[in-house]
């Protein structure tokens, strides 16, 4: 690969750390602010959730500077003992109040929007901030009223801090850190984060904290009651209406481990990867300009000191993202990770293939669930 080839795979990941270097100056960051002078709720869908809904529960028990506080956690028709673990975890604190949703979502509805559509419902229309957490996520004490400070310092409707994303297992290490990069090396936050462009939209679904005003003036999940990435659509709908929103990095304050095996792994981001990128298509020519950028055209590009430009800003790119997420100083495994990322690119490759191969077969599923339709059709 030689020229214009191998030009292109310089540009390509010289652009990502352009972008990431000023995303690591420019990206807001969770800090504590004082006290919340509003009502905060925060809504928790929960389906087989028991091993690791306890300890969200004690991470929001003990929460400081949220005077006002309600939790909501919604049993999500669960096969094991989720209610009962969130009963046992809230030990009669009155700030808590657990209930357990019946049956399968409704023709139209996905599980997770429908659970957080019920939740909404149950709040009753309260005022101030509106949460929604994801079971496995784990909070510092000044994590809701540092999220709540943020959402009304930065004038948002919808603000997603990004968790750390723990990693144990090579499956984990090697494809969870692509999950912040992938926008942190892609969208410039001085530009998206003022933006009201659907395009510009990011989201995390683990954590969302919305103006609950504006979140049921937009039909709140009810919007998005048949998409699979409901976090993005949701942002997007915000948008679509004059919104905005913003992301924000809060590693220091929030923690996630989404999956414990490959095997998790891989059916959770099938389940979503093959509405990304618009369609077929759409995702063959992005994952081509990844490969490009971080795969195939520095290994094939020549002179040789071409490819090593475009792996030495891959891997750059690669560290401020983590350095950004995570808060803290970068390990020596940090950087062993990073050097991976062209097996990182590959593997996301492999899963969007498989998403696609196995959504044409009907055959995804989550957490016992099918998964059929979405928004983005």
């Amino acid at each position: 690969m030689t020229g214009g080839f191998a030009g292109a795979a310089v540009a390509v990941s010289v652009t990502g750390l352009a972008i990431a270097t000023v995303n690591a100056v420019a990206v807001p960051r969770l800090r504590a602010d004082g006290p919340v002078t509003e009502p905060v709720t925060v809504c928790i869908p929960a389906r087989n959730e028991a091993d690791t809904l306890p300890g969200l529960i004690a991470d929001l028990r003990a929460q400081r500077d949220v005077p006002d506080l309600r939790v909501l956690v919604l049993d999500d028709d669960s096969d094991d003992t989720t209610a009962a673990a969130a009963r046992v975890a809230a030990n009669g604190d009155d700030r808590f109040t657990i209930e357990s949703g019946a049956g399968d979502p409704p023709p139209g509805w996905l599980g997770k929007p429908r659970a957080c559509a019920r939740l909404a419902e149950l709040t009753g229309h309260r005022d101030g901030i509106l949460v929604f957490l994801d079971a496995d996520v784990r909070l510092a004490p000044h994590a809701l009223a540092a999220a709540a400070g943020a959402l009304r310092r930065l004038r948002v409707d919808l603000l997603s801090p990004w968790p750390y994303q723990v990693t144990v297992t090579p499956a984990e290490r090697l494809m969870q850190p692509l999950l912040c990069w992938s926008w942190f090396a892609a969208a410039p936050l001085p530009i998206a984060n003022r933006s009201t462009r659907p395009s510009m939209a990011v989201a995390c679904g683990q954590f969302l904290v919305f103006d609950a005003g504006a979140y049921r003036a937009v039909g709140g999940h009810r919007s998005v009651a048949s998409c699979v990435a409901e976090d993005l659509e949701l942002a997007r709908v915000l948008r679509r209406s004059g919104r905005r929103t913003a992301v924000a990095v809060a590693g220091e304050l929030a923690s996630c481990r989404m999956y414990s095996s490959a095997a998790q792994l891989r059916d959770g981001h099938g389940r979503w990867l093959w509405t990304q990128f618009g369609s077929p298509a759409g995702a063959a020519a992005v994952l081509g300009i990844a490969a490009l950028g971080y795969t195939i055209g520095p290994a094939l590009a020549r002179p040789r000191q071409w490819g090593l430009v475009a792996f030495g800003c891959a891997v750059t790119s690669r560290l401020l993202a983590r350095r950004a997420e995570s808060g803290r100083r970068l390990t020596a495994r940090d950087r062993v990770e990073a050097a991976s990322h062209p097996l990182s690119v590959a593997g996301l490759t492999a899963l969007t293939l498989d998403s696609h191969l196995r959504r044409r077969a009907g055959s995804i599923t989550w957490k016992g669930r099918p998964l059929p339709g979405s928004c983005a059709e």
